[in-house]
């Protein structure tokens, strides 16, 4: 059975055990569920509106070439973890896999519904993976921000803001970005305290071995320098949208989310 062919009810099945997959113990905050979506993230921004290539078609982060990007170093561990519900589920391609697995994760952590759809095809060949460097580069600062969501994804200022506010839950790690720490206090919590820290907290430069980032007064918590560009004009006001009403930010995040997730996606089920 093809993707496109699926059930309703053969999609809520896998729903069920991605579920299943999420909690663990003893990894990072016992949860496998924010690196999930870190994969649905990364699986989709790769799409250049002009080139018409990329994005979440085609599940392409199975090959060499875009699994060994930089940019997605740790990811493995959220295919690995996919893999036995690949297994009970043949059916379902990874394209679909990945990004219903990241809109799962973040209702499973609190976040707004994702009104995923089916119908993304796998891609069968290496030469078809995107080209490396496409992904956000969080040492960077606001002229890259808007060069690859505005520019080369076709996202507004709004829509940008919103979906860097998936830093809201997950954590760096020093053995695979560079960067370390969480975010926020409730890295597998989905909600609005990203902006909240970032507006409010003080935050300084960290003195260590590692990449350029920030740290608030207690050195519990970070932010990357794409970060703390949020803090400048064009994306200021929207920071501060977000951080006073959560409910706004939900509402724009599940459209954004979705808008991101089906950027060069040739064909969907209407299920």
């Amino acid at each position: 059975m093809s993707t496109t062919q699926a059930s309703p009810d053969k999609y809520l099945a896998v729903r069920k055990d991605i579920e299943k997959v999420f909690p663990k113990e003893d990894y990072d905050d016992g949860s496998f569920a924010p690196v999930c979506l870190r994969l649905a993230w990364h699986a989709s921004g790769t799409y250049d509106k002009h080139q018409k290539n990329g994005g979440s078609e085609g599940g392409t982060m199975r090959f060499k070439t875009e699994a060994e990007d930089p940019a997605n170093a740790g990811l493995d561990v959220a295919r690995n973890v996919l893999e036995p519900v690949k297994a009970a589920h043949q059916w379902i391609s990874y394209a679909d896999l990945w990004t219903l697995a990241g809109c799962v994760a973040i209702e499973h952590m609190g976040g707004p519904h994702i009104n995923w759809t089916g119908g993304r095809r796998d891609k069968h060949s290496e030469a078809e993976c995107p080209p490396v460097g496409r992904l956000p580069d969080g040492a960077l600062g606001k002229s890259h921000v808007l060069d690859v969501f505005v520019t080369r994804m076709g996202f507004s200022v709004q829509e940008t803001v919103c979906l860097i506010g998936a830093h809201t839950v997950g954590r760096c790690h020093k053995d695979r970005s560079g960067f370390d720490g969480p975010w926020t206090e409730t890295p597998t919590r989905f909600s609005n305290q990203f902006y909240k820290q970032l507006l409010h907290n003080k935050w300084t430069e960290k003195k260590w071995d590692g990449p350029r980032q920030f740290e608030d007064e207690d050195g519990d918590l970070m932010m990357l320098p794409t970060d703390m560009a949020l803090l400048e004009e064009p994306f200021r006001p929207y920071v501060e949208l977000y951080a006073k009403d959560k409910q706004r930010f939900f509402d724009d995040f599940a459209a954004a989310f979705l808008k991101l997730i089906e950027l060069g996606v040739a064909k969907r089920s209407n299920l």
